[in-house]
């Protein structure tokens, strides 16, 4: 069974930095591209960040490009989000999820995500 477990997330001034992690399991890790997806209140989910498999690839929404950094340890089955220059827009419940394709009209969080508030 494939479990996705997100943990990092907390409550951030504007301006700051949260490191996310998922912790991958049930499946190989390394052949799987991943993405992050993120979910405010009352919106949709928008696809914030993928990689490929070996971390060659990655690929940036325009709301978090040059502020966001996706990366992967394939040895430790882990995938990550440094976050950076956090804004209020940022706060939202954060999912890794596995593929690259985007978007997902049926797509429902496998984890329980974790929550970011970036608020002063």
């Amino acid at each position: 069974e494939v479990q996705l477990v997100e943990s990092g997330g907390g409550l951030v001034q504007p301006g700051g930095s949260l490191r996310l992690a998922c912790v991958a399991s049930g499946f190989t890790f390394g052949l799987s591209g991943m993405i992050w997806v993120r979910q405010a209140p009352g919106k949709g989910p928008e696809w914030v960040a993928g990689i490929s498999t070996g971390g060659a690839t990655k690929k940036y929404s325009d709301f978090v490009r040059g502020r966001f950094v996706i990366s992967r340890d394939n040895a430790k089955n882990t995938l990550y989000l440094q976050m950076n220059s956090l804004k209020p827009e940022d706060t939202a419940r954060y999912y890794c999820a596995t593929g690259t394709q985007w978007p997902r009209p049926d797509w429902s969080p496998r984890g329980q995500g974790t929550q970011v508030i970036v608020s002063s």
